[in-house]
């Protein structure tokens, strides 16, 4: 049995009905048991948080295999992963596939792929068999980034990301939970292209029917600006330090892990925009 964290979430909702397709059985987890999705073979097993230990157990007791979805950014994030990777030692889960963050190292310029890295370290000390997927940026993210008034603003430069869909991250967690041969390894997991975000403002204007353009921002510009959404420090610099990962260059490597292990070509962002209309919805007029 393969147990599913944030099956009610995006990604996690997205491997478990892959995994039900594929007619595997699975233990669903996620905070709101009115969110976790009914799929053929699958339990639902509601869980507060990764700290829970108790009931963190409980939804691992019987289960194989762990997909670790990361938790919501937060300071502990890397406690309640850390949690979470016991309470599966404590179960008998024999591997974990952990959804990590492309370019994970202690010192990333993206602040919160060092807590990526820090879990990675965990993961390996824990002795458990386990796969890493680091994942760029997704593409639903792009469009998100741009404001009403059509223009993507940020420290990014003129650096390159090759963000990647949701659906593509799916596909690849779901061959390698399936699969064998994948202990050990770690894969980075990218879309097809490495677009500027000029670049990507174009495509996205293209789709919404009015121009969007990028406007490059300063560091000191960047967190000025986010100010007014009275976030605490540690998400601000989150968000500003994502461009500055793009503008360092530390999002722009195209790797061809999503066709290796799909038989299919990934995603690109005009692929996104023609599947994924709402996601641009906030820019037609």
């Amino acid at each position: 049995m393969i147990a599913v964290t944030g099956a009610s979430g995006q990604l996690g909702g997205l491997i478990a009905r892959l995994l039900a397709v594929a007619g595997e059985r699975t233990r669903l987890i996620g905070r709101s048991a009115a969110r976790l999705p009914v799929l053929p073979g699958g339990t639902p097993a509601p869980v507060q948080d990764y700290a829970d230990g108790a009931s963190m157990g409980r939804a691992l007791a019987g289960t194989d295999t762990l997909l670790l979805v990361s938790a919501t950014e937060a300071p502990d994030r890397v406690e309640q992963h850390a949690a979470a990777i016991d309470a599966a030692g404590r179960a008998g889960v024999r591997r974990i596939v952990y959804v990590s963050f492309v370019g994970a190292a202690p010192d990333a310029t993206f602040t919160f792929a060092r807590d990526h890295w820090h879990t990675e370290q965990y993961l390996t000390a824990s002795g458990l068999a386990h796969t890493v997927l680091r994942d760029n940026l997704y593409l639903a993210g792009l469009p998100a980034m741009v404001g009403d008034d059509g223009v993507l603003r940020g420290p990014g430069g003129t650096g390159r990301v090759a963000a990647v869909a949701h659906e593509d991250v799916a596909a690849v967690a779901a061959t390698v939970l399936t699969g064998d041969g994948f202990d050990g390894v770690t894969l980075d997991v990218t879309g097809p292209e490495a677009l500027t975000l000029s670049e990507a403002a174009e495509v996205i204007g293209r789709f919404a029917g009015r121009p969007v353009h990028y406007e490059a921002e300063t560091e000191q510009q960047a967190y000025a600006s986010r100010a007014r959404y009275g976030a605490p420090d540690w998400a601000v610099a989150g968000w500003v330090s994502s461009y500055l990962a793009i503008a360092a260059g530390e999002l722009a490597a195209v790797r061809p892990t999503v066709p290796d292990l799909t038989g299919y070509p990934a995603r690109t962002l005009a692929d996104f925009l023609a599947e994924h209309p709402d996601s641009y919805r906030h820019l037609v007029r």
